[in-house]
Formats: C-alpha cells, sequence, structure tokens
C-alpha cells in the first residue's frame, strides 16, 4: 500500500452503494456502507495497520452525497485488502445513543466486519475514560469477498454424534504438539484423533469475535478473561485470536471447515445472538450502541436510556425488530455460504421470543425467520431453549425444525445415576426419546439433543467426584456457577486414594457414557470427558484459560480405557441402527420385524416397576430397525445390591453381553460382539452398572 516513498496515497472516493453493508472488495476499489440512522454526518477512518497511531485517510460521508435512507456508503478507489477501518458518527437533534455516547468523538467497530483486531483495545478505559479512548476501539479489517461452499444438500442430526468443544482449550496445552496452539489450524491438526473417535459433528464454543476483557473487575485482577467467548461484539468475523493471521480470519476458519469436511466431520457452531459485549448502562460503547443503538438493543419503555437483561449480560438483543432479524439471518447465511458452517447451537434462545420491551410473543419472528430461510432450513437449528429472564421452552421452542439442548434428560441421568430412587419411568421416557416433549406436535427424537455434561457445569470426572462446586479459583468467592449439581462424589470429595472409591467413580462415569449413547435421539459428548478430563471441581470455568480449562493431551495416554470405551459405545451406536430411530418407540414391531422395537421389563420379564418409589433397576428389549440386525438387551442397575435378572428369548439367538460396566477394561466393552460371555435365561447384574446383551 505503501508509495515508493514510504507515503501512503490518499485514495479517491465515490458515492458508493447501499449494499451490500461492510467493506466490500470489488472491481476497482472497496464499497463501504453502515447502518445509522439518526446520524447528521458520518466519517471513515482509514489505517495502514491494526495498531496505527492515526488514520492515513479520513471521508466524510455527507447525506446530500452518500446517504440513501439510513444506509450511509462510499467507494474508496484502489484501496487493497488489509487495510484497517472504523466508522465515526456525528449527530445534532433527537439523539437515539446512550448519554454517554452521544455527540462525541469516539470510533465505532463496523457490526458487518469481516475481520478484526483488537490489539489497542482496553475495555477498562473504555467504561472508566471514554474520552480518551479516540482511536483504541476494535478495528475492522477490509478482507477479499470469499466463493461460495458447495451447496451439500439439507442435512439433519439423524445419526449424528456432536462434540463439543472449544476451540482454544483444546490445542493450547503444551501437550497438544500442535504447530499454532489455540488456533483454528492447531485444531485441524487433531482431526485423525477425532475421526478416530467416531464423532460426527463438533460443536464450537463461540467462535465469533468477543471481548476477551469482559469479566467483573475482582476476576480481571487476578488476570483472568473470558475463555468461554460468550461476549460477541462482531458477529461476521471469526475471532481474532484463534487465527495465526487476523486478517485472514474468513481464510483460516473456511479453512479448518473443509479440513473437517474432506474428514467426514460436520461443523455446528455455538452463536451468542442473545446478548452482546457492550452490557448496560455502564457498558462500552464499541459497535451497536454508537450506530443502532434504539433498534439492536430491548429498553424499559419507561426509560428508554436503561437496558432491559434478560440474559444476566446487562443487555438484551432486541432480535424480533426486523433489521435485527434480518441481521442475524443474514450473518447466519454467510456463515453457512462463506465459511462453511453446517449448523448452529443458539445460547439463551428462549430471548428470540420476547419483544423490544421483553414480553412473550406468541409468533416471534426470528426463529420463523431463520428456519424459513432457503440457506438456514437445509442445517440443523439446536435452541438452549432457556433464557436467564425465567423463559424456559424446552419441549415447546417456537418453530417447526428446532432441536435443543433437552436439559432434562440431563437432569434425570443424573439422577438416575447418582442413586435417587423411583426415577425409572422419568428415565425410561428420557431413553426412548423424550416423546413426552417431542412427540406431541409432530417433532422427532432427533429434536433432543441429549447429554449429561456440557461446558457449563462439571466434566464428567468432576460429577461423579464432588458433591460441591470449587470456583475459588474464579475470584469470585465461590458465589458463580450452580448450586445444583446433581452429583455425587462416590465417598470422598475431590481427590481420593481409596481404591474402591477410584474403582467406583471409573464406573459410575461409564454408566453415565453407556446411557448416553443407548438413548435415543442425539448424544452430545463435552471434549475431554472420554478421557476424565478434571477441573478440580470447578463447574464454571469461563474466566480460566489455563491448564483447568485446557483439554491435556497426556489424559488421552493415562484414560486409555476410558477413551477405548468411549470409543466403542459410539462404534456400537453406529453398529445399531435400533439405537437411533427416526421415529419414536411404537412397542410394536417395526416393518418387516417380528420383535417389538421396544419393550420394558424389570428383573421380571414385562414387569418393570413404574410405581414403585424404591426402584433403581430398568431393563428393555430393543427389536433390530432393519432387515437382520440383532436385538439389544439394556439393564440399568443402579441400586447398592447385585441382581439377578430375568432374560427374553432372542429369537433364535443367544444373548452375549457386550457392555459391563462392571468389568475392567477390555471386559468393559467387547468388539465383536461374539466374543462377549453367553448368557441364557438370567443374567447377573452388579450394583450401580449397566449391562448391555446382544443377541
Amino acid at each position: 500500500m505503501k508509495a515508493d516513498d514510504g507515503t501512503v496515497p490518499r485514495y479517491r472516493v465515490g458515492a458508493g452503494s447501499r449494499f451490500p453493508p461492510g467493506a466490500t472488495v470489488v472491481d476497482g476499489g472497496v464499497n463501504f456502507c453502515v447502518f445509522c440512522r439518526d446520524a447528521s454526518s458520518v466519517e471513515l477512518l482509514l489505517y495502514a495497520k491494526p495498531d496505527s497511531a492515526t488514520p492515513f485517510q479520513t471521508i466524510t460521508l455527507t447525506p446530500e452525497y452518500n446517504r440513501t435512507f439510513f444506509y450511509w456508503h462510499v467507494f474508496v478507489e484502489g484501496l487493497p485488502a488489509r487495510v484497517c477501518y472504523t466508522w465515526r458518527v456525528n449527530r445534532s437533534g433527537d439523539m437515539r445513543c446512550p448519554r454517554h455516547a452521544c455527540n462525541d468523538r469516539r470510533e465505532l467497530l463496523d457490526p458487518f466486519a469481516r475481520a478484526v483486531s483488537d490489539v489497542l483495545w482496553d475495555r477498562r478505559i473504555a467504561i472508566e475514560a471514554p474520552s480518551d479512548m479516540q482511536q483504541r476501539v476494535p478495528r475492522a479489517i477490509v478482507v477479499d469477498r470469499m466463493s461460495v461452499c458447495e451447496p451439500q444438500g439439507a442435512h439433519s442430526l439423524d445419526g449424528a454424534v456432536i462434540y463439543e468443544l472449544h476451540v482454544g482449550g483444546l490445542t493450547r496445552h503444551p501437550s497438544s504438539g500442535v504447530q499454532h496452539p489455540g488456533t483454528f489450524s492447531g485444531l485441524i491438526e487433531k482431526i485423525p484423533y477425532l475421526r478416530e473417535l467416531g464423532i460426527t459433528h463438533v460443536e464450537l464454543l463461540p467462535v465469533m469475535a468477543f471481548d476477551e476483557q469482559d469479566v467483573p473487575p475482582a476476576v480481571a485482577a487476578r488476570g483472568l478473561s473470558n475463555y468461554w467467548g460468550y461476549s460477541t461484539h462482531s458477529f461476521y468475523s471469526p475471532h481474532p485470536r484463534y487465527c495465526v493471521d487476523p486478517a485472514r480470519a474468513p481464510d483460516e476458519f473456511r479453512a479448518l471447515t473443509d479440513a473437517l469436511h474432506a474428514a467426514g466431520i460436520k461443523v455446528l457452531i455455538d452463536v451468542v445472538f442473545n446478548h452482546t459485549a457492550e452490557a448496560g448502562e455502564a457498558g462500552p460503547v464499541i459497535n451497536f450502541k454508537g450506530l443502532v443503538n434504539d433498534i439492536f438493543y430491548q429498553h424499559d419503555p419507561h426509560d428508554e436510556y436503561r437496558y432491559l437483561d434478560y440474559t444476566g449480560c446487562g443487555n438484551t438483543v432486541s432480535c424480533n425488530h426486523p433489521l435485527v432479524t434480518a441481521y442475524i439471518v443474514h450473518c447466519l447465511e454467510y456463515w453457512v455460504e462463506e465459511l462453511g458452517v453446517d449448523g448452529f447451537r443458539f445460547d439463551l434462545a428462549s430471548v428470540f421470543a420476547r419483544d423490544r420491551h421483553g414480553a412473550l410473543m406468541v409468533d416471534p419472528p426470528l426463529p420463523w425467520a431463520i428456519e424459513s430461510s432457503r440457506i438456514l432450513s437445509r442445517v440443523p437449528l439446536i435452541a438452549e431453549a432457556w433464557d436467564a429472564g425465567g423463559l424456559y421452552h424446552v419441549g415447546a421452542f417456537p418453530g417447526m425444525a428446532w432441536a435443543e439442548w433437552n436439559g432434562r434428560y440431563r437432569d434425570a441421568i443424573r439422577r438416575f445415576v447418582r442413586g435417587d430412587p423411583g426415577m425409572i419411568g422419568e428415565v425410561a421416557t428420557c431413553i426412548a426419546g423424550s416423546a413426552d416433549l417431542y412427540g406431541d406436535d409432530g417433532r422427532l427424537p432427533a429434536n433432543s439433543i441429549n447429554f449429561v455434561t456440557c461446558h457449563d457445569g462439571f466434566t464428567l470426572h468432576d460429577l461423579v467426584s464432588y458433591n460441591g462446586k470449587h470456583n475459588e479459583a474464579n475470584g469470585e468467592e465461590n458465589r458463580d456457577g450452580s448450586n445444583d449439581n446433581l452429583s455425587w462424589n462416590c465417598g470422598a470429595e475431590g481427590a481420593a486414594d481409596n481404591a474402591d472409591i477410584v474403582r467406583l467413580r471409573g464406573q459410575q462415569a461409564r454408566n453415565l457414557m453407556a446411557i448416553l449413547f443407548l438413548s435415543q435421539g442425539v448424544p452430545m459428548l463435552l471434549a475431554g470427558d472420554e478421557v476424565l478430563r478434571s477441573q478440580g471441581g470447578n463447574n464454571n470455568c469461563y474466566c480460566q484459560d489455563n491448564a483447568l480449562s485446557w483439554f491435556d493431551w497426556d489424559c488421552a495416554a493415562h484414560a486409555s480405557t476410558m477413551l477405548r470405551f468411549v470409543r466403542e459405545l459410539i462404534a456400537l451406536r453406529k453398529r445399531h441402527p435400533s439405537l437411533r430411530r427416526r421415529r419414536f418407540l411404537t412397542g410394536q414391531p417395526a416393518h418387516g420385524q417380528s420383535m417389538a422395537d421396544v419393550s420394558w421389563h424389570g428383573e421380571r420379564l414385562y414387569a418393570p416397576q413404574w410405581h414403585d418409589p424404591g426402584a433403581r433397576l430398568l431393563a428393555f428389549t430393543l427389536g433390530g430397525e432393519v432387515q437382520d440386525e440383532a436385538p439389544l438387551h439394556v439393564i440399568l442397575n443402579m441400586d447398592d445390591a447385585v441382581h439377578r435378572v430375568a432374560l427374553p428369548a432372542p429369537g433364535g439367538r443367544q444373548w452375549h453381553r457386550i457392555v459391563d460396566t462392571a468389568r475392567n477394561s477390555p471386559d468393559d466393552i467387547v468388539a465383536p460382539p461374539d466374543e462377549g460371555t453367553v448368557e441364557t435365561d438370567h443374567c447377573q447384574v452388579q450394583a450401580r452398572s449397566v449391562v448391555v446383551l446382544e443377541g
């Protein structure tokens, strides 16, 4: 960009176009466009580098020449990619921006930025001394347009096994051995591990550019940062820290999706359209507050300067304003069409059912607009169907096509495995695909995303090792994180030397994993659970960008028996279509089969103890879904006693015990199945164990 004498040329400008918004490289230059309806004039500031002290050119846009409706636009001739830029807004008259952002000279980040740099950003100064910010906001980077991904037809979650992972945390530990730890590139190096594990989808914690400095003051004082990424400021841009070169952010993320697709793995991303990094009245001004504050956020109808907070993060996006709905839909389409994403998980998605003042809407436009999009109708949509304001939509999220994180499944299975009595009816319903939630309005088992752990809460290891949370390292005096974990430490809190406790914990972890993969619906596995990764009892590691949260690859060697168990469970699920039926179980034979799709039992055949408040044992038989598929008989004994359980006739076959969580590896799961011990009319089931027989 520099001339031979080291100077930066001044570029000629034209009127530009209002479409598309953002910075778009076209023949002859770059078109810039931003929306702001109460501006009297707008300035575009161009910087040579992300850390340049001053702009090399400031372009003033006038309403007569550079405004169409409320869009401000300009064309800069010959401008190359990699130039950085910000916007500055001048106002007069009726101003709809926050009180502390009106008519100042601060620069604003483009909400449509395809790549960003935050090297100069200081959140504390932006809040405490905003007049000192000037050129210190995050900057957008001009990037070349990408090619559109080849359409791959409609995707469903039938047969999916989802692996929830943190892009940075998977490879930042020194044991990862990758060239660029904590990046999209580093994750590419670990694809062989994911393929060998057998998962079909990765679900990436937030990868849209977020504010790592968005943590409470006491947390920041400890040198901690926002690790999970639920503090988005740039919805079109991949997070710069996950890039080797932030100016190539779209290319680096697209390289990841291309590599995963080549390995047969689809990509879901966790998106946060319920709030932004700008927080509430006391939060910083980054982009939306300074440009579209009255449109983008929900406000108190009695005081339009006060932000409504149904997210616990200071503000709530006004998702159902027509322009905001369009922004969200177009953004999601961009991630599918140009960045190769195969689907989305939506954080605190019940916010999507609120109007501009927070009231519940019967038919909110956004969920329907997303699932009706020509592009998005082809990809899985997963809702975290609740918010921090009390809305709870599990089983009833607005729309038709949405899958949901099934929080009720998580809670029921945790309670059952820790030994709570009288749970077998609810557990059977969950294992059968939660038809009570999803079957009454035409939805399917795949609408239920089943999980027992996720990023938010205990890991699998900690779920069986701690009765209470231990979040002191977060700097919030252990007040943060859930107090209701439905966990059991098996007899000692935390690290234990007692061999019986250690053995029982391993058995309980296998119980939880076995039930997850034996359930109808879509299983989701938290990264690291397959190697029993621990967070030391911390159930809210949102701010722990360190070894407490990172994937320690040495664990894969130390916990090889658990890793093998999970791999074989996934293989078992793939081998048996009866474990991943598209339709709900009926108790009748599947088409062309002689055995019922499911029959329920207790210690005696066909006699489940549905009404026994002390029952802790449940058994069921699954008939084949396809021709020649072997039946399965599953026994879940969470009682403290050994039980002798009657077995049904296996239809001219022999029952082979292929899973027994009470046995040591490799006898805990056997492959091929005909190597399992043969059982006849009864089998012995140890206390607190899961047994699976294959006919």
